[in-house]
């Protein structure tokens, strides 16, 4: 947000350099940011998302479900997994 923020700030105002409404602009957006974008106190804390484990049992079964499916494929693809940890090995 902040790399966002600073590339449109300037390029606001190298575009102001000949007309001082992009000046305006540039400092509008930074006025937006400082009023509104920095996590107002009424903002929510984010919600967990998919990626992030609320329990461990769910962490524990993503990770049963992983090691399910690398057997699988170790099983199904025998050369292909050799190769594979033999490159991991180097």
């Amino acid at each position: 947000m902040r790399g966002i923020l600073a590339t449109g700030t300037v390029v606001l105002v190298i575009l102001g350099i000949g007309d001082h409404l992009w000046w305006l602009a540039a400092v509008a957006l930074l006025y937006l940011y400082a009023t509104h974008g920095r996590g107002s106190p009424g903002a929510a804390p984010p919600a967990p998302g998919p990626g992030t484990p609320d329990s461990y049992r769910a962490y524990r079964e993503r990770r049963d479900r992983q090691a399910r499916w690398e057997r699988r494929y170790r099983r199904e693809r025998p050369f292909e997994a050799r190769r594979q940890e033999r490159e991991k090995a180097r």
